[in-house]
């Protein structure tokens, strides 16, 4: 069953409710078809006293979506799973090594409109922020995300545009303005964790920008 995080700051009865609130989940898995698989990682971690999940600035130097708000996160290799192929893109990008039990589960499968079928996977990091060191071939810069900056009521936007019939979501957070896809993995995992509502995203499309 999931329930709201009484508590949004750093406490040891946290990890135990976030892994009970995304494994209530039930994920709904999208087929792949034709589709490129991905996966990214949605890691909580502590900053400044408080509960705050891990995002990135994307290397300006990058082909696709270079200097774009994004997860840690990339192509799934032959023979691996989601959870796997998360925690090696976080290695690779941000020089976090985390073990297979920092998994907590997964969030809905999102399909982007470049192809791809993407997997959210949670996981708890019990690290020092201030240590990661991003690789600069891919990643400008990391950031962090408080549960308060997420949590607060106007952080969703909703809006429509004439070449989609569905809503464009995005977050508008303290650190910029961010958008789907990265925008409908932060909303899931904000209903979810920090809410405990069992909240779909699916439906939710992208801004035009980000259709390539």
């Amino acid at each position: 069953m999931m329930r709201p995080l009484e508590d949004l700051s750093f406490a040891a009865t946290a990890r135990g409710q976030i892994a009970a609130n995304v494994r209530a989940l039930e994920p709904q898995a999208q087929p792949l078809g034709a589709l490129r698989s991905a996966a990214v990682a949605l890691v909580v971690v502590e900053s400044r006293g408080q509960l705050a999940v891990l995002l990135t600035r994307r290397a300006g130097t990058l082909r696709a979506h270079s200097g774009q708000w994004a997860l840690p996160g990339g192509r799934i290799d032959p023979g691996e799973n989601a959870e796997t192929a998360a925690l090696r893109e976080v290695q690779e990008e941000i020089n976090l090594d985390l073990p297979k039990g920092a998994v907590v589960g997964v969030l809905d499968d999102y399909i982007t409109r470049s192809g791809y079928r993407i997997t959210p996977v949670v996981a708890w990091a019990d690290t020092d922020i201030a240590m990661l060191s991003p690789n600069p071939s891919e990643v400008a810069s990391v950031h962090t995300i408080s549960f308060d900056d997420l949590a607060r009521p106007d952080a969703p936007q909703f809006d429509r545009i004439p070449e989609s019939d569905r809503e464009i979501i995005s977050m508008q957070l303290e650190v910029d303005q961010i958008f789907a896809p990265t925008a409908a993995m932060l909303f899931q995992f904000r209903e979810v964790v920090i809410f405990g509502r069992p909240t779909r995203v699916f439906h939710y499309d992208q801004p035009r920008f980000a259709w390539r």
